[in-house]
């Protein structure tokens, strides 16, 4: 079977929509962290600025042990949010760029169907059972493909919850270390 320019032209085409959609995908999130991270940043030197402005008030060492207590945990907080925002955005990403090349991969195992089907009808006769063998391979790899896809979704699934339990207890442990009648808070 010989492609015609029509066709090449029409891969050509499709192939170039998927790389400006990919493309535009990379941009945005590039943005979005941008953006989180400059957030971040004014939010930081206007807690930097406070805090300074603070420690200059001071008028003892105890003063300055309790102010440098009271600002870890907010801290601390914020690093949580930031690392959380930053899995969330990766996360997202990642689907997107998922849910392309599965789009991607439909489509290529549509047009690879097509061509066994259309090589089928034309094939010489007594050619039957290579193109048996051709669709049972194309249809283990399908499942193959399948099999894999449901296992690394599986495994994302596993990781996030794992991440969320983990952000949880240090979330937690942060705050109740700081609560006043706490070991970690008496040491202060």
């Amino acid at each position: 079977m010989n492609l015609t320019p029509e066709q090449i032209a029409a891969a050509q085409k499709a192939n170039l929509e998927t790389l400006g959609g990919l493309t535009n995908q990379a941009f945005q999130s590039i943005e979005k962290l941008v953006e989180l991270n400059m957030h971040i940043v004014k939010q930081s030197l206007g807690d930097s600025m406070s805090s300074a402005k603070k420690a200059l008030e001071v008028k003892g060492i105890q003063q300055l042990l309790a102010h440098q207590a009271e600002a870890v945990q907010p801290m601390a907080e914020k690093i949580m949010a930031y690392s959380r925002h930053l899995y969330e955005l990766a996360h997202e990403t990642q689907a997107s760029f998922t849910k392309s090349a599965e789009k991607e991969l439909e489509a290529g195992q549509t047009k690879m169907n097509a061509l066994v089907e259309d090589w089928t009808k034309n094939a010489p006769a007594g050619s039957e059972s290579a193109a048996h063998v051709i669709k049972q391979v194309i249809a283990s790899t399908n499942n193959v493909f399948e099999t894999s896809q449901k296992a690394v979704k599986h495994a994302v699934e596993v990781a996030q919850t794992n991440l969320s339990n983990a952000t949880s207890t240090v979330e937690k442990t942060v705050k109740t270390s700081n609560k006043p009648g706490t070991k970690t808070s008496k040491k202060k």
